[in-house]
């Protein structure tokens, strides 16, 4: 009777623990959050930031007159160009500097950080209008958001993202996503802001109220680390100890034996 309740004790905690482990990796729990928060208006719009690599192009109904509002690989900043295939050569980036910066021709230093890239484009829109006597068609992108995914995913590294609206849940994604022995309650968010002030925020991504944090799009720099779970550095340290365990308990068994043995004979 003892040994039936034992068992029956053993199996119902191992399917409660067997519950809350397949609670554990779900994402996006309790999504019914979400109905009962108002979200309009909270698009994510990218900014610019001091190290950023930006292209600009700029078009007018006159391609000479607008020319020398973008340089190409070659070209100096008074527009003379003295490589052959200047045409089809590639656009020159233009990097944001510690001040928030770029160096554009003519216009000399513009102050850009802060500023979405639609907010770049109207600024440049409003100065460039004077030079060329009609509204351009003004193009402003941000080359190299890049990030890194490290810890208990299918493949950490870093990655480069082709446009800058990314959630956390595609970087995830682009990292082959976390594994079973990750803790998904607390990924942990590394970010530096225009001033190169770092902190770390800690993000539940087992709650659906993630996509309404200010964190659930990444930034430009920032560093996503995934925790492992304690249950696998237990077992990760019992196996590197394995051998040692079985040495320990083949000893433990011989004095046993030996001891068994003796107490047998001396009865």
């Amino acid at each position: 009777m003892f040994m039936r309740k034992t068992l029956l004790f053993l199996a119902v905690c191992g399917l409660l623990s067997g519950c809350t482990s397949y609670k554990k990796t779900q994402y996006l729990r309790h999504d019914e959050v979400l109905e009962s928060v108002k979200q309009y208006g909270m698009q994510y719009d990218y900014r610019v930031m001091p190290k950023d690599e930006l292209t600009i192009t700029v078009s007018t109904s006159d391609p000479e007159a607008s020319a020398s509002f973008y340089r190409r690989l070659g070209q100096s900043k008074a527009g003379n160009s003295n490589n052959q295939g200047y045409s089809n050569a590639k656009l020159l980036d233009y990097l944001v500097d510690n001040n928030g910066c770029i160096d554009y021709p003519i216009l000399g230093m513009l102050k850009v950080e802060g500023m979405t890239t639609r907010e770049c484009e109207e600024m440049l829109r409003g100065k460039l209008r004077p030079y060329l006597n009609e509204d351009p068609t003004v193009t402003v992108r941000a080359l190299n958001f890049h990030y890194s995914v490290l810890g208990e995913v299918g493949k950490p590294g870093v990655f480069t993202a082709e446009n800058e609206r990314v959630t956390i849940f595609e970087a995830l994604a682009q990292a082959g996503d976390m594994t079973l022995f990750s803790n998904r309650k607390d990924v942990k968010l590394l970010r530096e802001d225009a001033e190169g002030r770092r902190k770390v925020v800690h993000l539940d991504l087992t709650e659906s109220d993630i996509t309404l944090s200010p964190y659930y799009y990444i930034q430009q720099n920032d560093v996503i680390y995934v925790r492992t779970k304690r249950a696998k550095v237990r077992s990760n340290a019992f196996s590197s100890n394995s051998s040692m365990w079985i040495s320990l308990l083949s000893l433990a068994s011989s004095i046993t034996s030996v001891i068994l043995v003796g107490t047998l004979n001396n009865n």
